[in-house]
């Protein structure tokens, strides 16, 4: 389709634009303050930060059989995403065990699928399982702190999820009543609400997975509406574009256990960002392809959406 297209274009020109770049790095000292990106992360670089980075990676493997000519997404895939420069990454993260922690991490679980890279997923299982029983409660913000979010693309793309699925139902299984109408915050690209859905469908079966979600979602009603964008080149306020991609996604999973009309508001949710997401400035380009693949329905991982 020709958005596929644009969508190709787009993946391409930010990951070749080098800055601006928040580079997340905290210095060991005074040796250690070089943040120049394509040497901390040089398989990572470009599309304003790590974590873009990688999912805008994952978005240019996503997009591959979708566009007439992959050959530049193909070519810039086999420079960025070699042995050397993926090891550099691996390294990375073990010296740093903090560093885009959950967001990243569950991001990079869902390039390692997609591209073959063992290492990399292997790294980020070992991260997770030293971190998760550290957890007393879930972080429930509307941004990369979120907790469910994470665990829904580990749980779809760990080789064992024994772990994720019982951190889930620790931290979140006795929830009840969600404060819908605290949504959305000003710069949240998800709803927490949504997130934790989405998280306890993976988890629960179906038959337990209907009565939780009537008990911790009985008002739907305030997550339908859109989301008022003032300002999109900015950077915290162009997130609330994501938040309806992101919400598009979760009502889509979420759609045989909700009345058909509600799961027909994601259109909605979705014509928010649509003319952003490639014709927007680079506080929006540089990462919602990523979640406007999701909305599509393409799910990271072995997980496939349903309805």
């Amino acid at each position: 389709m020709q958005h596929h297209e644009e969508w190709a274009r787009t993946v391409h020109a930010v990951l070749t634009t080098p800055y601006p770049y928040a580079a997340q790095h905290v210095s060991a000292g005074p040796d250690d303050v070089d943040v120049t990106p394509s040497r901390l992360h040089p398989a990572f670089h470009g599309s304003f930060d790590w974590h873009s980075s990688v999912h805008m990676h994952w978005s240019a493997l996503t997009l591959l059989p979708l566009v007439a000519d992959p050959a530049p997404l193909r070519a810039l895939l086999e420079e960025r995403l070699t042995p050397a420069h993926v090891a550099t990454e691996v390294a990375y993260l073990r010296a740093h065990p903090w560093f885009e922690r959950p967001y990243g991490w569950a991001w990079a679980a869902a390039l390692a699928v997609a591209a073959d890279l063992p290492d990399l997923l292997e790294v980020v299982a070992e991260l997770t399982e030293a971190w998760l029983p550290t957890l007393a409660t879930p972080n429930r913000s509307g941004e990369h702190a979120n907790l469910a979010f994470a665990l829904s693309l580990l749980h779809a793309c760990l080789p064992d999820a024994g772990l994720v699925e019982e951190t889930a139902r620790r931290l979140y299984l006795a929830d009840r009543d969600a404060p819908v109408r605290w949504e959305p915050g000003p710069s949240d690209f998800l709803s927490p609400t949504l997130s934790e859905a989405e998280l306890m469908r993976r988890v629960l079966p179906a038959e337990d997975f209907e009565p939780w979600l009537a008990a911790f979602l009985p008002d739907l009603e305030p997550l339908l509406a859109v989301a008022e964008v003032r300002d999109p080149t900015d950077g915290k306020g162009a997130h609330l574009l994501g938040l309806g991609l992101s919400r598009a996604w979760q009502l889509r999973s979420l759609a045989p256990f909700l009345p058909t009309e509600v799961v027909r508001a994601a259109d909605a949710q979705v014509a928010l960002a649509t003319e952003h997401i490639a014709g927007g400035s680079f506080m929006s380009t540089h990462w919602l392809v990523s979640f406007a693949l999701l909305a599509e329905g393409v799910s990271p991982g072995a997980d496939t959406l349903r309805g």
